[in-house]
């Protein structure tokens, strides 16, 4: 099989794959990404980070083992204020802070299987 039909086959397999799309609509980011999957066939769920908040137990959940910071909005006002960059809050604290302000969490937060993406990432959205 060429690597044109391994290609096919692989977006065939992704087609209509049910994702929980955590976004707010008015991002660009989310949009990009939202087109992106669409165009591959992903079925999408949606919840509205403003309308419908990630609990501190919820957000736990989804950073799993991974490092708090990658959770982060770095474009976000309080994330710059606060220098979270060069000053980073614990992991209690920014879970914290991010179910209180959900503007603080990277966005779109992408579930599928098990797996989540952070942000827009064809990569990571591509091993969904």
């Amino acid at each position: 099989m060429t690597a044109t039909g391994r290609k096919t086959a692989s977006r065939r397999a992704r087609s209509g794959k049910k994702v929980l799309f955590i976004q707010k609509p008015t991002c660009t980011t989310c949009r990009k990404a939202r087109e992106f999957m669409e165009r591959r066939g992903f079925q999408l769920y949606f919840r509205d980070l403003a309308k419908d908040r990630l609990s501190s137990a919820e957000l736990e959940k989804l950073i799993g083992r991974r490092d708090s910071m990658d959770f982060l909005n770095p474009r976000n006002e309080t994330f710059r204020k606060k220098k979270m960059k060069d000053n980073p809050p614990s992991r209690k604290a920014a879970i914290q802070m991010m179910a209180k302000e959900p503007n603080l969490i990277r966005r779109p937060v992408i579930v599928a299987g098990g797996r989540v993406v952070v942000g827009f990432d064809e990569n990571g959205i591509a091993r969904l």
